[in-house]
C-alpha cells in the first residue's frame, strides 16, 4: 500500500475521531488463547485506568464521509473539509502494525455513514472479524455501532467486539430535532435495546455452556454532546440516569461541544463548553454509579445546574448539613461514602480499620482522606480538626480558600474527583 497516502488518511481520520470520547474499555476479560496476539487487560484507551495505568489504542474513523448534516458534527456533509476513507484491509494492517510496534493495545473504530447504516456497519464488522479470526488478535476492540443497522449485523458485531456503543448524541429529542433533523432517538434506542437483551441472553448461555461465545463482554456505552443545545445539567443527568437504568450501560460519556460551525442554531464560535462543566458531570455520574446517590439528590428543580466551584458531593453535603457530623467509628459504609473528602477506597479502609480499634485523625490521614474537607462533616476519636458550627456558605468559603492553591497546580482535566 502507498505509505504516504495511508499516512494522509490516518492524519485526517484520527483527527476526526478525537471528538468521540467514549472509548473506555474497563470490564472486558477477553483471554489470549491459541497463541494469538494481545490481551485486553483491565482497560484500553488514551486515558487512565482505575488502577492509574495509562493505556492507548488506535482511535480512528473508517471514513469521515457522511450522508447526514448534523450541525454539531465536524464530518457533516455540508462541511468543507478534506475527506478520506480506509479500506477494511488498511484498518486491519494499521492495527496489527501499531500493535506489533507496541504503540497501542487495542482499536476504537467509529465511522461516518457511507451510503446507509448497513453498508457502513458491515465494514466495521468485517474489520473486527478479520482481526479476530485471521490475525488471532485478542486485544481490545470497541466498535461504534451505527443506528439503523440490522439486528443480524449487530449480533455479529458483538461476537468480535469487546464493547459496542451507540451515540445518543444529544441529551433530548428536542435538541436532536433542532440540530440533526434527519435523525431520531428511536433509531438510537433500538440497537441499544438489542445489545442489552443480547448481552443478557449470552450471559445465560455462558452459565449453561462454558464454550458459548462471548458477546460484547465490556458491555455498551453511549455519548452525549453537551453545550450544543440549551439543556441544563438536570436534564443531562436525568437522561443519563434513564439510560443507565433502562439499558444497563457501562458508561455515559459527556463531550463538551467544540465550536465547528457558525450555524445560527448553535452557540457562538467563541462559546466553548468549559472543561470544568464536563468534570462536574463526570463527578455527578460517578456519584450515581458508585456512591449510592439518587440523581434527584444531585440536581433538582431548585438546583438544575451543578456548582462549578465545588464538586457535587460537597455541594450535596452543604445543602444537607442536617445529616452531619457523622462518627466515622460508628457510621455504616453508605453514610461514610457521602462525606466530602472520602473516596471509595478510603471508606472501605475506614470500615476495615475500625475493627481493630477506634480511628483517630492520624489514622484517617494515613488512609488518604482529604481532612481539609472531611473535618466539617465527621467526628473522630479526638476533637482535633473537628468542625465548628458553621453555615454551608462559610464551609464552602473555607474549603475553597484551602483548595485554591492545589487546583491552580492541576491541569484543567485533572480536577480532583471528590
Amino acid at each position: 500500500m502507498n505509505d504516504d497516502r495511508i499516512r494522509e488518511k490516518l492524519s485526517i481520520l484520527a483527527d476526526a475521531a478525537k471528538y468521540d470520547v467514549s472509548c473506555s474499555s474497563s470490564g472486558s476479560k477477553r483471554k489470549n488463547e491459541n497463541k494469538g496476539l494481545g490481551d485486553t487487560g483491565s482497560g484500553i484507551c488514551h486515558t487512565y485506568t482505575e488502577d492509574g495505568r495509562c493505556v492507548s489504542l488506535l482511535k480512528i474513523l473508517l471514513t469521515n464521509h457522511c450522508i447526514f448534516d448534523c450541525a454539531y458534527c465536524v464530518s457533516r456533509k455540508s462541511n468543507d473539509i478534506k475527506r478520506a476513507a480506509f479500506t477494511v484491509q488498511e484498518v486491519v494492517d494499521l492495527t496489527m502494525n501499531f500493535y506489533r510496534r507496541n504503540y497501542i493495545e487495542g482499536l476504537f473504530l467509529s465511522s461516518g455513514i457511507f451510503k446507509d447504516a448497513d453498508y457502513t456497519m458491515e465494514r466495521l464488522v468485517r474489520i473486527a472479524k478479520k482481526l479476530r479470526t485471521e490475525y488471532k488478535f485478542n486485544g481490545y476492540i470497541h466498535l461504534k455501532s451505527i443506528p439503523g443497522a440490522s439486528d443480524e449485523l449487530m449480533a455479529e458485531a458483538g461476537l468480535y467486539a469487546d464493547r459496542l456503543s451507540v451515540n445518543l448524541e444529544l441529551p433530548t429529542e428536542a435538541g436532536l430535532k433542532l440540530l440533526a433533523p434527519d435523525k431520531n432517538q428511536k433509531d438510537m434506542i433500538k440497537p441499544m435495546n438489542f445489545i442489552k437483551n443480547e448481552i443478557i441472553l449470552r450471559k445465560e448461555e455462558k452459565n449453561l455452556f462454558k464454550k458459548a461465545p462471548l458477546f460484547a463482554p465490556a458491555g455498551q456505552s453511549t455519548q452525549m454532546v453537551i453545550g450544543a443545545t440549551l439543556e441544563n445539567d438536570r436534564q443531562i443527568l436525568y437522561t443519563a440516569n434513564h439510560f443507565y437504568n433502562s439499558f444497563n450501560l457501562k458508561r455515559v460519556y459527556y463531550s463538551g461541544y467544540v465550536p465547528v460551525s457558525n450555524d445560527n442554531r448553535l452557540p457562538g464560535l467563541s462559546t466553548a463548553v468549559p472543561t470544568v462543566r464536563e468534570n462536574r458531570l463526570y463527578q455527578a455520574d460517578w456519584l450515581m454509579r458508585f456512591y449510592g446517590f439518587n440523581v434527584r439528590e444531585i440536581v433538582d428543580q431548585n438546583n438544575p445546574h451543578l456548582d462549578l466551584d465545588i464538586d457535587p458531593k460537597l455541594s450535596w453535603a452543604i445543602r444537607n448539613l442536617q445529616h452531619f457530623p457523622i462518627d466515622v467509628n460508628k457510621a455504616d459504609l453508605q453514610l461514610i461514602l457521602r462525606v466530602p473528602g472520602i473516596g471509595l477506597q478510603s471508606a472501605q479502609k475506614i470500615v476495615s480499620g475500625r475493627k481493630f480499634g477506634k480511628l483517630n485523625w492520624e489514622n484517617l490521614k494515613s488512609m488518604g482522606i482529604a481532612i481539609n474537607r472531611a473535618r466539617y462533616f465527621i467526628t473522630c476519636n479526638s476533637r482535633d480538626f473537628e468542625r465548628r458550627e458553621l453555615s454551608g456558605t462559610r464551609i464552602k468559603q473555607f474549603i475553597l480558600a484551602g483548595s485554591q492553591s492545589k487546583y491552580l497546580k492541576q491541569k484543567p482535566n485533572q480536577l480532583s474527583l471528590f
